[in-house]
């Protein structure tokens, strides 16, 4: 379709070099080409020209003094990409990986999976090509508050509200926060993620992996199944992975691997979620010393992963989650799930399998929920935080995890009818994007031209 094709040319001239970014845009405007065709008033509102450019783009630099009393500079980034549907909401990203092209595909994403929670929150995404592995807790402190010098101009309440990601947990987002209040003079809800003791969200830390888990599922009982006695492979070991597993195994099933940089985790028996959450949110130390304490285990080193992809998708399992980052699971990783037995695919990373791996399962006909649909929990219970914010209330654990289960079922439903409609039963990867452009594209024609 000329008009998809000529946006995508447009984008890549006027934002060179930024493959992740039109990695993005080419999977969700192609799906869209069905109601693109047949409904006129999107082409004749230029909407998908107004779609994939951000409303704002801030770039600063991040000066901070490390314990040796050099100085060190990052820089920092926060894409305020669509406000239709309410304040720019998304998470903060802390990693060598991060740049522009980076940061452009998460928030473009970002836009879709907010509007397919149904709640008021717009999209966009930040972060900085700072490290914090290995840094001492005052170079975080010291990194966070010159970060937070620049961004505590744009956020707010009302405007846009960060959260964590990659690289950002409660500790980044209470030094974050402090500055916040310290430069601003305010104690609001400015950022999600916060702790329990001063108005963070039950649920808040588990939402995302949870919520990947309670899509699965839902898949699985559309199909007539459950996910009770599935035998799992989880990539990651970050909050997403840890709280999927630990979901997994309070539904019935059993996750055999998780990962992280530096390798795989294969266990036959079933994966030690205690001593996983020991090692990554206590200890901060490598998978590699799982090892250690259980010898029927086996850990694959990053060096030795196959060619064409990952280690963690080469294993015989039921389920896939992949939990960790943008294209880790390429189409020989997809072929190899498939060969192995793999019924269904629920994402809890941004993005994580390739283009080609998609077509691999659509093709397979599996159940394959995408991360804006399947990973939205996380954003999701980040807004019922807000909710809590503003109202100067706490909600119990069950409250927020009701609410939470009930997000995903829609979601599901939305993205599943959605994709009946346009004629084609169970592709949660058109009736997601469709559902979700509709929401946006709609509110952005009754707002007019701006």
């Amino acid at each position: 379709m000329n008009y998809i094709h000529n946006t995508i040319a447009q984008l890549k001239h006027t934002s060179p070099a930024q493959c992740e970014f039109y990695q993005a845009v080419e999977e969700v405007l192609e799906s869209l080409e069905p109601i693109l065709e047949n409904v006129s008033k999107y082409q004749k509102n230029a909407i998908i020209q107004r779609l994939v450019e951000p409303e704002r783009q801030i770039m600063f630099r991040v000066p901070w003094l490390d314990d040796n009393g050099n100085i060190q500079v990052n820089k920092g980034y926060r894409i305020e990409f669509n406000s239709s549907l309410g304040p720019y909401k998304g998470g903060l990203r802390f990693h060598p990986s991060v740049n522009a092209s980076i940061i452009k595909f998460l928030g473009f994403e970002q836009i879709f999976k907010n509007a397919l929670t149904g709640l008021p929150i717009g999209g966009g995404k930040g972060g900085a090509n700072f490290d914090p592995k290995g840094r001492s807790d005052a170079e975080i402190m010291r990194f966070c508050q010159s970060f937070m010098n620049e961004l505590y101009r744009h956020i707010g309440p009302t405007t846009d509200v960060p959260a964590g990601d990659i690289g950002v947990g409660a500790r980044e987002i209470g030094y974050m926060f402090g500055q916040y209040k310290r430069l601003t003079g305010r104690y609001d809800g400015a950022f999600t993620g916060k702790s329990l003791l001063w108005g963070g969200s039950l649920v808040r830390k588990e939402a995302t992996g949870y919520g990947a888990v309670y899509f699965a599922n839902y898949m699985l009982q559309a199909r007539d199944g459950s996910l009770q006695g599935k035998r799992c492979l989880v990539s990651g070991a970050g909050n997403v992975a840890i709280y999927a597993m630990e979901k997994l195994y309070q539904l019935g099933a059993t996750p055999i691997t998780c990962s992280d940089s530096t390798g795989t985790l294969y266990h036959e028996a079933g994966i030690d979620l205690a001593h996983v959450k020991q090692l990554k949110e206590g200890e901060r130390a490598s998978l590699a010393r799982y090892v250690d304490k259980h010898s029927d285990a086996q850990y694959i080193p990053a060096a030795d992963y196959p060619d064409d992809g990952h280690a963690v998708w080469r294993f015989v399992a039921d389920a896939a989650f992949p939990c960790a980052t943008q294209n880790e699971l390429t189409e020989s990783d997809a072929q190899a799930l498939i060969n192995n037995g793999c019924i269904l695919v629920s994402e809890g990373a941004n993005m994580p399998s390739t283009k080609a791996a998609i077509d691999v399962f659509l093709d397979a006909n599996i159940a394959y929920g995408p991360g804006k649909a399947a990973n939205a929990g996380g954003v999701a219970t980040s807004q019922l935080e807000m909710a809590q914010n503003a109202s100067m209330q706490t909600w119990t654990f069950a409250e927020v995890d009701t609410k939470l289960q009930q997000i995903m079922k829609n979601i599901f439903d939305t993205a599943s009818n959605t994709a009946a409609e346009f004629g084609e039963p169970g592709n949660l990867v058109l009736g997601a994007n469709i559902a979700a452009f509709r929401r946006v594209a709609d509110a952005m024609i009754e707002q007019g031209v701006v």
